[in-house]
C-alpha cells in the first residue's frame, strides 16, 4: 500500500490522472488471481462463454465462478450481455490493451 500511496504523489507531481491510475490499479487488482487469470485466458480462447460453461471447465462451484466474474466485470476486465436466460461474458478488448500498454510504459521506464 505503501509504495501505491508513493506512486500516487509522483503520478501527481509530474502530471499523470491519479483516477486513471487508480482505474489501472483496480484492473490490476482484479486480474492478480490464478483463477481469474485462467477464465480470462479461456474467455479469450472461446470469446464468448456462459457462467455455467465456465464453471463447469474449471470444475469449480458456480458461486466461485460467478463471484470472479462479476469481479472481473465490474473493474471493466470482462462484459456481460444477456441471451435468454444465460449471462455470456467475454473479455474487454479495449480494457485489457490499455491495461497492457500501461505495463509495457512502466517497462520502458526502467
Amino acid at each position: 500500500m505503501r509504495q501505491i500511496n508513493i506512486m500516487k504523489k509522483t503520478a501527481s507531481t509530474s502530471g499523470l490522472d491519479i483516477e486513471q491510475i487508480e482505474k489501472v490499479e483496480s484492473r490490476l487488482k482484479s486480474i492478480a488471481h490464478p483463477m481469474r487469470i485462467s477464465i480470462i485466458e479461456l474467455l479469450h480462447q472461446k470469446e464468448k462463454l456462459s457462467v455455467t460453461e465456465i464453471y463447469k471447465h474449471f470444475k469449480i462451484e458456480q458461486a466461485a465462478a460467478s463471484n470472479h466474474l462479476k469481479i472481473l466485470k465490474e473493474n471493466g476486465v470482462l462484459q456481460s450481455r444477456r441471451d435468454g436466460q444465460k449471462i455470456i461474458y467475454s473479455v474487454n478488448t479495449k480494457s485489457l490493451t490499455g491495461i497492457i500498454d500501461c505495463i509495457n510504459r512502466c517497462n520502458a521506464e526502467e
